[in-house]
């Protein structure tokens, strides 16, 4: 029987993370909690009714600024906890007072932008000329059609613990309800559970295994399906609700308006890649079949890699150095956060029992990042750690240069530095073994199989499908399971073709991906990529130069929109020429497997 995950108490120290840097122990935070609610009505009390003036909007804002840093603050430091813990219910319950508390603080500050909007236009406008928050009035300034009145969006702030109900009920319906119990294959016994299907079965190079691990995993899932189902219903009726309050034509346009990015951006993304990279897709897939000479190329194969036995292992010690090496193009200063990410425990490596799925970068305004990662050993994870840093780096330096309101850009550009990293990390290894034609393959395949399959197939058939829900949400139709699994599995058969077997249980994969509850995330890590991909081509070609407008582009954090932002970077994403570059460039990828494969 194969080792169950450790629980929490038992994974060594100096491999989690350390959150003293946000508060010193959870007496600290809860302390914070009650003194935010008070100041938040103190700051009610002192600026509701006294926005007149441009020095009046210069002043509320600093004031804003600073409450939400503090906001920024607790909010991160109860979720850390809860996704490494979520099974402990004092983790639980500390979350439940950061949630309990703080749709009473959202509902004091949500005057400053309906008292901003009430000004005559020219006050606004005149602001902007001279205001360190001038990107921030631009946006608001655009939304203005859709603000509800004053007492609206207070009751709508005040009523943000009750909208998050349905992701607070998935993930505790994922985390604690589902128990995935034991399956057997060849006479032995193998403990499961999210972690470690998708961290060890998923892509294991034993077919029986592999298979039987995946079927065993969509049964226990297809047993919550319709409880599921319920909750992401009543997420997507919360969101169509609020459309259909501020006057939008549908949930995709109130979706896109936050992320300054218009719906042509959105649905070419999604209907290039469907287009355009599905057949080199199905030609990868057809390589893989090859390769492990299977009877059939089912859908629970399509995460193997092309040479399992050559996967390198890899310590988080080890790791480190593959990290620096990678990254040092990006100069010392970014070189130093690495260090700092490793040495001062910014980073929690541990797989252990009710740790959350995944991995992702936090980056509280007022501390520094933390990133989430379950550490298997396999070497593909130097990739995700490169990633994960790529956010770190990115948001460590728009804090540095940007105040709170401009920290962060909009989604659509937000994983371009992190995917980016992921083609450093790339360039570095074949630099160091060109030679070595197993070597060049293996790296050539990790970047199909991890960074373009994980973020150009994966999470854009998770976009192709919510495109598809959202437009039935807008036409006024109730969505089942049953409802759920034809739209998921009619995107995967429109991608993968014949050349893919789509399993029973395939159709099941919408309940495994909590982006859905994230507004329209999943498109945005191709559009993230197709950025990456070509600017660490033109870090490659030329050199610092390259690298200095990159910075610039990371030290603007959200001052501006991502189209302005691309444009810094010399790339222009308003056409379709970025991502067909990019998608011939992964057609290069894999003619140049195919022809390493057949040398070998």
């Amino acid at each position: 029987m194969t080792q169950k995950l450790k629980q929490r108490n038992e994974v060594p120290v100096s491999e989690t993370w350390d959150l003293r840097d946000l508060f010193e122990n959870d007496a600290a935070y809860e302390d914070a909690i009650i003194a935010l609610v008070s100041r938040s009505e103190a700051f009610h009390k002192q600026y509701a009714t006294a926005i007149r003036d441009v020095s009046s909007i210069e002043s509320v804002l600093d004031a804003l600024s600073e409450l939400t840093i503090e906001i920024d603050r607790v909010a991160n430091y109860s979720h850390l906890q809860l996704s490494v813990e979520s099974t402990d219910p004092e983790k639980q319950r500390l979350n439940a007072l950061f949630n309990q508390n703080y749709g009473k603080i959202a509902s004091q500050l949500t005057f400053v932008e309906s008292e901003l909007l009430q000004l005559d236009t020219n006050v606004l406008q005149n602001a902007m000329q001279t205001s360190k928050y001038d990107y921030y009035l631009k946006r608001l300034l655009k939304r203005q059609p859709h603000q509800l009145h004053p007492e609206a969006e207070k009751v709508l702030a005040e009523m943000i613990a009750a909208l998050n109900v349905p992701y607070d009920l998935y993930e505790v319906t994922k985390m604690l309800d589902i128990d995935f119990g034991q399956f057997e294959v060849n006479g032995k016994l193998y403990n499961m559970d999210y972690t470690t299907f998708e961290g060890i079965y998923e892509d294991d190079p034993d077919t029986d295994l592999r298979r039987q691990s995946f079927k065993h995993f969509s049964d226990t899932l297809r047993k919550y399906q319709h409880t599921t189902a319920a909750v992401y219903q009543a997420h997507v009726q919360n969101e169509k609700l609020e459309a259909n309050l501020r006057g939008y034509t549908s949930v995709i346009d109130f979706l896109l308006e936050d992320q300054d990015v218009s719906a042509d951006m959105y649905h070419r993304q999604i209907d290039i890649i469907m287009s355009d990279l599905a057949p080199i897709m199905r030609k990868y897939a057809r390589l893989l079949k090859e390769v492990h000479q299977l009877d059939t190329m089912k859908y629970e194969d399509l995460k193997i890699s092309i040479d399992p036995d050559y996967e390198p292992k890899i310590s988080i010690q080890d790791s480190e150095q593959y990290i620096y090496n990678a990254l040092s193009v990006l100069g010392e200063d970014y070189l130093k956060m690495t260090k700092k990410a490793y040495k001062e425990r910014w980073i929690d490596f541990p797989q252990n029992k009710g740790k959350e799925t995944g991995a992702y970068c936090a980056s509280p305004y007022a501390s520094h990042s933390y990133i989430f990662i379950s550490w298997t050993g396999k070497m593909n994870e130097v990739f995700v750690l490169a990633h994960e840093l790529g956010h770190a780096g990115h948001f460590n330096l728009a804090q540095a240069h940007q105040n709170i309101l401009h920290s962060e850009s909009s989604l659509y550009f937000v994983e371009a530095p992190s995917t980016m990293n992921e083609m450093l990390m790339a360039q570095y290894l074949l630099e160091q073994n060109s030679d070595d034609p197993r070597f060049k393959r293996w790296v050539l395949s990790s970047l199909i199989s991890r960074t373009y399959y994980h973020n150009m197939v994966t999470h854009l058939l998770e976009a192709a499908f919510q495109r598809e829900v959202y437009r039935c949400v807008d036409n006024g139709e109730h969505l089942t399971a049953d409802k759920l699994n034809t739209l998921k599995r009619n995107v995967i058969e429109a991608f993968w073709g014949d050349e893919v077997n789509i399993s029973s249980g395939a159709e099941l994969t919408w309940m495994r991906q909590p982006h859905y509850y994230m507004g329209l995330y999943p498109y945005t890590y191709s559009a993230g990529l197709t950025i990456g991909t070509l600017m660490a081509q033109r870090i490659k070609e030329e050199g610092q130069a390259a690298v200095k407008d990159w910075l610039e582009v990371l030290k603007a954090g959200g001052s501006m929109s991502p189209l302005e932002l691309t444009q810094i970077a010399g790339l222009d994403m308003s056409t379709d020429k970025p991502l067909k570059d990019t998608i011939q460039f992964i057609g290069s990828l894999v003619d140049e497997i195919e022809n390493l494969t057949h040398e070998l």
